[in-house]
């Protein structure tokens, strides 16, 4: 869309200092300048979400990978819960015989308790997630059931450290993912003791804030969108937002935001991309309450970030050259977006957009959450 300010750089000021990043970010601009230059606000309601196209495009990559994809033989449980996923979100339909294939493969990923990405690797935290979500979104009894939750727990106990983090897998990194993987599975399956086995974790989480308030992989690294998210949500989760300087972190992620494209950047001084339109959104929601608790915002502004910018972004710039992985988190943050909506008229392209809700911290759709909530809740 024309904009009468001078957005020619994302530094915000003239900056002669030159680098790699400053020159692709002004060629990206130019570029999505060059796209908008003939859009006008009443072309807003004919952006359209291409349900139909992506749709398709799922159900063939589930049914069928190309040989292009070989190389992602060891995420299979991730292509599962990107496929699944984002055919959840836009409501198409999951055939039976399609499901129980894909519970028959995460079945063979089993390993040790947890899941591995592809059968016969070692088991993982973070594609024990993939996995454990996959099935709570196809939502059967038999997917559901097909998770050992006794195992499961002492897996994720062998990936416990003494200071409170969690190894990927054995041998493995340590990192904020690892905590937020075990800890949302141990959630949603409702595993017992949950304060004793995450013991110390909420503190080891708190040394990963960084000096510009987002969070880093582990101490001392630099604040990234995906590990911030994987921090904040698990705060959340457990209910210890306070314990983290939320002011900071929220200055963090609302420059995150870019001014031209709408979109999210994962870091400081990088470009923006269409992942992060999930992981930095679902930020805000995890962060809310707190700043609300503390009387640092009012109800008129209570989107923290611009609900119809990134709703364009999607929309407009990143619907074409697609993949899964893209897919699933461009979704995902368009349902938040489309959940922020204060009025009809901030949702995009009007009704036909709307994408099913999800719960923004586990990145399942909101029916899947309930029904696997039930289901193991009642298997105390």
């Amino acid at each position: 869309m024309e904009d009468d300010e001078d957005t020619n750089s994302f530094l915000g000021h003239p900056d002669d200092f030159i680098t790699q990043t400053s020159i692709e970010q002004i060629k990206l601009e130019n570029i999505i300048k060059s796209i908008r230059a003939t859009t006008t606000k009443d072309d807003l309601n004919n952006f359209k979400l291409h349900r139909q196209q992506h749709i398709n495009f799922i159900l063939g990559l589930l049914n069928n990978l190309p040989g292009g994809y070989s190389e992602l033989s060891s995420s299979r449980a991730w292509l599962c819960f990107w496929g699944v996923h984002s055919l959840r979100l836009l409501g198409g339909h999951l055939k039976e015989e399609l499901a129980n294939r894909i519970v028959s493969v995460l079945n063979l990923c089993k390993s040790s308790g947890g899941y591995a990405g592809a059968p016969g690797h070692c088991p993982h935290i973070v594609t024990t997630y993939a996995a454990v979500m996959t099935l709570v979104e196809i939502g059967t009894d038999e997917a559901l059931n097909s998770i050992e939750r006794d195992k499961l727990k002492e897996f994720i106990s062998s990936m416990k450290q003494s200071n409170g983090s969690f190894c990927v897998h054995e041998d493995g990194e340590i990192d904020v993912r690892a905590v937020y993987c075990a800890f949302t599975v141990s959630y949603l399956c409702n595993l017992s003791n949950l304060e004793e086995l995450f013991e110390g974790s909420s503190a080891w989480l708190t040394r990963c804030q960084t000096y510009e308030g987002g969070f880093g992989g582990e101490p001392g690294c630099e604040s990234h969108g995906g590990y911030t998210f994987c921090a904040l949500a698990t705060f959340a989760l457990m209910q210890k937002m306070y314990l983290i300087d939320t002011q900071s972190a929220l200055r963090w992620l609302v420059f995150r935001q870019m001014k031209l494209e709408g979109g999210f950047q994962g870091r400081t001084n990088k470009l923006v991309d269409v992942c992060y339109s999930y992981w930095l959104s679902a930020c805000f929601c995890a962060i809310e309450n707190e700043i609300f608790n503390k009387g640092n915002s009012t109800e008129e502004d209570k989107c923290l970030f611009n609900v119809i910018d990134l709703q364009k972004y999607i929309l407009e710039i990143s619907q074409n050259n697609f993949d899964l992985y893209h897919t699933c988190y461009a979704l995902s943050g368009l349902s938040i977006a489309q959940s922020f909506a204060k009025t009809n008229e901030e949702i995009i392209g009007g009704e036909i957009n709307l994408l099913e809700p999800i719960h923004p911290l586990l990145n399942v759709t909101k029916n899947a959450y309930e029904k696997a909530f039930d289901y193991f809740d009642k298997l105390k």
